[in-house]
């Protein structure tokens, strides 16, 4: 019996050491899925901005660059955006305009503010896409529960950077629903080697968590934890100050997306 919990414990620490790219101990892990939802991007139904930005989108598919940004921003090829660049190659002409995409920005690290930068995963592809149809990119910042309400007013032309869309809003054709491309879970994760591996073992820990009304709709959805945890941190830096609690040892846990655990366990 000694040796075969040897063996476990010696199995569980290399485990926790896998994931890509991560430093030491650094490495996180889902105990409890509390939300499962899908990104996707929305235009603005009749607008013709969807073919020139889908028809790019697909291009840069086909020429690997997606999988080059997903390698660079999650470790795994987790985006998924249809290869096609036959559509793109036979736009007779394209003018030049400005694309305004509305974001999320406390969707870390789909798309954030960093040193008074946008930037994320899918900034960094509007970029690209961008870049290919010789168009100037402008950014907004959007409540994703307004996605239809900032469409329709004419206030951006594509809600794209970490939004998760309303299903009643897609049924009732409201906007053109691009993907979705990545899925995501909201989640409860610790840090690697640290033994909590269900829901129960939460019992007594401290919680870090944004302090966004997603964030907190999300734990409400399981009271039972709520009453469980020893104490929750609501921060307002969002997810990057929630892993420097869990690093510096402030929160035994963090209420994360399953994008930002694949982002911290390569970077």
């Amino acid at each position: 019996m000694k040796k075969f919990l040897a063996l476990l414990l010696a199995l569980l620490l290399c485990l926790s050491l896998c994931a890509c790219g991560q430093s030491g101990s650094y490495g996180v892990q889902t105990v409890v899925t509390l939300v499962e939802q899908d990104y996707s991007i929305a235009f603005r139904t009749g607008d013709p901005t969807s073919g020139y930005v889908v028809s790019a989108l697909e291009a840069l598919s086909a020429e690997g660059r997606v999988d080059e940004l997903a390698m660079k921003w999650f470790g795994e090829r987790i985006v998924n955006i249809r290869k096609n660049d036959k559509t793109f190659n036979s736009i007779p002409s394209i003018e030049p305009r400005d694309l305004i995409i509305g974001v999320d920005i406390d969707s870390f690290p789909m798309a954030y503010i960093a040193n008074g930068s946008y930037w994320g995963f899918d900034v960094e592809l509007a970029i690209d896409v961008c870049d290919k149809l010789g168009w100037n990119l402008k950014i907004q910042p959007i409540e994703k529960e307004n996605v239809y309400i900032e469409l329709s007013s004419g206030n951006i032309d594509v809600a794209w950077g970490g939004i998760a869309l309303d299903p009643q809003e897609i049924e009732e054709g409201k906007f053109i629903q691009y993907g979705p491309y990545v899925h995501n879970d909201i989640v409860i994760a610790v840090r690697s080697g640290t033994f909590v591996l269900n829901e129960l073992m939460l019992s007594g820990k401290r919680l870090a968590m944004s302090s966004t009304p997603e964030a907190m709709d999300a734990l409400n959805t399981d009271p039972k934890l709520i009453k469980r945890l020893k104490q929750v941190t609501r921060l307002a830096g969002g997810t990057t100050e929630c892993f420097e609690y869990l690093y510096a040892g402030k929160a035994d846990a963090v209420l994360t997306d399953s994008t930002a655990l694949y982002y911290f366990n390569c970077h």
